[in-house]
């Protein structure tokens, strides 16, 4: 009897909705034309908006971008089904504010099966990620893995950065995650529900990138057979990186600038100014200070994208960070359907002590490597890359490394013309030894 009793409590409309305005959880819901059907109170004190504004309205007007960032999945058209997701996502409160939550997103479906809109449930975590890179209880953080101290100081600069739109310029090694942590900075940032739009510009010839940038008009060049947007377009209201950007030519950096200055370009062959809104990250590996001195950049342009610097250090300077990344690579291969029944200490032991010229990225590939060698089995020293295992044995019969400097190391390159592996041979040291010295003295990129 009492079980009939609570079903018609719970099937009762106002009943329902008080019990929903009690959870502490924020709770709005929408039909499949976004149009917002129910707004609990703590959905009220979370974001800054009150129900009567925007019961009603379209879910993307009312919040002036879509609520569930690029995760939304009705800015086209409504999907025909539904498949209850989880996710991480920031939201701009009314004051301006940018909170951290937690979406939950079910499907409601009516009587006949028929899929009629959504009901999401959130809370907010931006205090609770706060605390957990203070105390450092954290792996990782926007994709990126990690919990040293120089990491943790990471990710309280990403959250710093999500409040502003000031230009950021991180420098790091090949490999150390740039373009992960630009995607991050975007994620936690206003913007989050704008398009990331990555360039790499060392990857294409001048005339290509001018126009890979700034777009270009049907019959501006030879095969421009129609208008084509460039990547300032696609980024509008969102993120651009400008990945390896001490590789602009002259021109295109004497171009950039002006964008910058005014907001405003013209595509190639172009006379109509086009007017943009975007966030600009750029990335190196290189010391962009001494291209500039070089005269290979421009200092103005220095100045203008190097508002907010942030560095990445290599793995060998985290090196309590690699078991992580290990098991986060292996975790990924078994979500993979890649059998493995991990790794032993003798082969964790050889990837602790290499000191990763090619960091994040060259770790990845040598555990991808390893895990095709083993077959399935126990990753040990004999399934890694033979890069790993020259390295140990060429340490152990060598004993301590031997000291280099400067001058007999910038004599061994030109003397091998660049080939780094011929300048170890002819100083006597391994390759790794080498690239660590030319790391730490700057010499390579």
């Amino acid at each position: 009897m009492d079980d009939l009793k609570l079903e018609k409590v719970l099937s009762d409309k106002k009943n329902l909705e008080r019990i929903l305005d009690n959870l502490k959880e924020g709770i709005i819901a929408h039909d499949t034309r976004r149009r917002i059907v129910f707004f609990n109170r703590s959905a009220e004190e979370l974001t800054g908006y009150r129900r009567d504004q925007i019961l009603g309205q379209d879910c993307h007007k009312v919040f002036s971008q879509p609520f569930c960032g690029d995760r939304c999945s009705f800015c086209t058209s409504p999907p025909h089904s539904w498949k209850d997701k989880d996710y991480p996502v920031s939201i701009l409160t009314r004051g301006g504010e940018i909170r951290r939550v937690e979406m939950t997103v079910t499907g409601m479906n009516d009587d006949a099966g028929k899929f009629v809109g959504i009901i999401a449930a959130f809370r907010d975590v931006t205090d609770l990620i706060g605390l957990k890179i203070m105390t450092g209880d954290l792996k990782g953080f926007g994709g990126i893995i990690g919990r040293t101290p120089e990491m943790l100081q990471i990710y309280s600069q990403i959250q710093d950065l999500a409040a502003s739109n000031y230009p950021v310029h991180i420098t790091g090694e090949t490999g150390t995650g740039k373009e992960l942590v630009a995607k991050a900075i975007h994620n936690e940032s206003r913007r989050s529900g704008g398009p990331f739009v990555p360039i790499n510009c060392a990857a294409l010839p001048e005339g290509m990138l001018e126009s890979e940038l700034f777009g270009h008009v049907k019959g501006a060049f030879t095969g421009a057979l129609r208008d084509k947007k460039g990547r300032f377009e696609l980024a509008h209201n969102g993120t651009l990186l400008l990945d390896e950007v001490a590789d602009l030519p002259q021109t295109v950096q004497a171009k950039l600038l002006r964008v910058l200055q005014d907001g405003t370009f013209e595509r190639v062959g172009g006379e109509k100014r086009v007017s943009m809104d975007v966030r600009l990250i750029s990335a190196t590996n290189k010391d962009l200070k001494k291209q500039v001195k070089r005269g290979k950049f421009r200092d103005d342009l220095y100045y203008r994208i190097n508002v907010v610097p942030l560095h990445l250090p290599p793995i060998r300077e985290r090196k309590k960070d690699i078991p992580l990344l290990v098991e986060h690579f292996l975790e990924a291969a078994l979500k993979e359907g890649q059998k493995t029944e991990g790794i032993s200490k003798e082969g964790l032991a050889i990837i602790m002590e290499y000191p990763w010229p090619g960091n994040v990225r060259e770790l990845q590939s040598a555990i991808h490597f390893a895990l095709v060698k083993c077959r399935g089995r126990i990753i040990r020293p004999t399934h890694l890359p033979r890069e790993l295992r020259a390295w140990k044995n060429e340490r152990a019969s060598r004993g301590p490394s031997k000291k280099l400097n400067l001058v007999q190391v910038q004599a061994a390159l030109k003397k091998s013309g660049g080939n780094k592996a011929k300048a170890a041979r002819d100083l006597g040291v391994g390759r790794a030894t080498l690239y660590r010295f030319l790391n730490d003295s700057l010499l390579v990129s």
